[in-house]
């Protein structure tokens, strides 16, 4: 199970609730929620481009956190996932985790004594660029998916 932000942002497309999943070709709409997805995954890389000059978001350092953001299609095609997924480049720890929640406490101690707390920030928390860039392209993704799921009404 690949892991992702707890961080959940959900948005419905209202008019279609009428048809079963039988009446569209799913080729048609899994094309179109790939292109749905597509346009959260360029915005939210637009926002980790631009890092602290927008809203306290990620900076881009290495590119590592931009390129972990990928777009996944459920199998029937009626479920488009953008989230950054854990890479091999990431190393051991999933950061996206460290940088929506934030780090508190002094560095990892070398031996085995409790680690001592001080409540300051080591990393603040940073801004939600995925659901931002979500929120952002509402209006795009509503004219497209109402498009694609047009065209694949059988």
């Amino acid at each position: 199970m690949a892991k992702t932000s707890g961080v959940r942002a959900a948005m419905h497309v209202d008019g279609w609730d009428s048809y079963r999943r039988l009446d569209f070709d799913r080729k048609e709409v899994r094309k179109g929620f790939r292109r749905v997805g597509r346009l959260v995954q360029i915005a939210a890389r637009k926002r980790i481009r631009k890092g602290a000059a927008l809203r306290d978001y990620p900076a881009r350092r290495r590119g590592t956190l931009a390129r972990s953001i990928t777009v996944k299609v459920s199998r029937p095609g009626f479920l488009v996932r953008v989230a950054p997924f854990k890479t091999p480049a990431m190393g051991e720890d999933f950061y996206p985790a460290y940088l929506f929640y934030g780090v508190t406490g002094k560095p990892r101690r070398r031996d085995r004594r409790s680690q001592a707390k001080n409540g300051k920030w080591r990393v603040k928390p940073r801004g939600n660029y995925m659901t931002d860039a979500l929120e952002e392209q509402t209006g795009n993704i509503r004219s497209v998916l109402s498009a694609a799921l047009e065209q694949a009404l059988k």
